[in-house]
């Protein structure tokens, strides 16, 4: 009789521990799902504005970041919150007022094609041969939560289209 009843209680520890293996009647969430809400909170929350930024404190080294690419004109650096295996920060080091893409002017457009370029030579760099994903957020609908302008250099897996 001990070993049965021993029998039926291992019978039902296999049962608790192979319920974690069935698959789920239900499609689990999106992975980014938690993620992607509270950056659109932030965005929401976000004041578009010129003043200074926590990009600001990063290019001043005030805030420690993992800096991937670095030169005279823009900083590169890993999202703290990355939404892919290769998520990078492109940031030109001089704000000039472009604090979002809509705010951009014709003095504008050197820095524009050039964190354009630099997204190329850190794919490389970080061996996105396959492709990679650039991103620009604008404004509040945009998802833009920092107001300097940035772009984003995603890659490492499969994007999906629409993107969001």
């Amino acid at each position: 009789m001990n070993q049965g009843s021993g029998n039926n209680e291992s019978r039902t520890r296999f049962g608790v521990l192979s319920s974690h293996f069935r698959p789920s009647p239900f499609p689990p969430p999106p992975p980014r799902s938690r993620m992607a809400s509270s950056e659109k909170d932030a965005a929401l929350a976000a004041v578009p504005s010129d003043a200074p930024t926590i990009f600001d404190k990063i290019i001043k080294k005030e805030i420690p970041s993992t800096v991937v690419f670095e030169d005279d004109k823009v900083l590169a650096f890993r999202d703290i919150s990355p939404q892919a295996p290769t998520h990078i920060i492109i940031i030109p080091k001089v704000k000039d007022g472009l604090s979002q893409l809509s705010k951009a002017e014709e003095r504008h457009i050197e820095i524009l094609g050039y964190l354009l370029y630099v997204a190329k030579l850190v794919a490389k760099q970080e061996g996105l041969d396959d492709g990679f994903r650039i991103v620009i957020n604008d404004g509040p609908k945009g998802c833009q939560s920092v107001y300097h302008i940035h772009v984003h250099l995603l890659g490492g897996r499969q994007m999906n289209w629409p993107p969001g």
